[in-house]
């Protein structure tokens, strides 16, 4: 079986190759599609669309890992600010208050038995709690630059933006985009071939 990976974001590569998988690259290209204002559904259902996308080129064994996170607060989806000004207003946003954190994964699989794709998907949710931030605190942290890839504006793993972090509720690694803990269980539960890949002797 290979891995095929639907993603070109450098997080998730170093949180797969973290889990031990051999795995290949093959970001998917397409416009991503929104159909739906419930979080779950949304990152549910981009995941799918990446994964699916990039199975269309991929005829035998493989099993295809599609994922997507948005940040949400207040029903509101903060996506990648544009502009350092919706930076810094996403962070005064944050500022004190609690937010979520949803990674939709998709799993994607050609069975050569029955000759046909399965799609299954799974969703990860943390809460994320910052502190109060000081206005020229966001301003020093705008000025990097390392907000603006960034849904929400901020990282929580190796950058400036996580001591913005006072607490969180649920899995770490899916806030940087991953949810590995779920992953692994969702793997032995439904493709626990691919578990044979690991670099560990289980």
């Amino acid at each position: 079986m290979r891995i095929i990976l639907a993603s070109q974001s450098p997080r998730r590569k170093v949180l797969l190759e973290q889990l031990g998988l051999p795995f290949e690259i093959h970001p998917s290209g397409i416009e991503e599609l929104i159909t739906s204002d419930v979080p779950e559904t949304i990152v549910a259902d981009l995941a799918s669309q990446k994964a699916l996308d990039v199975a269309k080129h991929f005829t035998n064994d493989y099993l295809i890992l599609g994922a997507d996170t948005i940040v949400v607060q207040d029903n509101k989806i903060l996506g990648k600010p544009l502009t350092a000004r919706d930076a810094k207003e996403t962070l005064l946003r944050l500022s004190g208050e609690t937010h979520s954190v949803f990674t939709g994964v998709a799993l994607v699989h050609w069975d050569q038995t029955l000759n046909q794709t399965t799609c299954y998907t799974f969703v990860e949710e943390t809460k994320v709690t910052f502190s109060s931030l000081l206005e020229e605190e966001i301003d020093a942290y705008i000025q990097t630059g390392s907000p603006m890839d960034k849904a929400g504006a901020y990282g929580i793993q190796d950058d400036w933006g996580a001591v913005f972090v006072e607490k969180i509720d649920g899995d770490f690694y899916n806030v940087v985009g991953l949810p590995l803990n779920r992953l692994y269980h969702e793997l032995k539960a439904h493709y626990p071939e691919a578990l044979s890949l690991l670099n560990i002797h289980l």
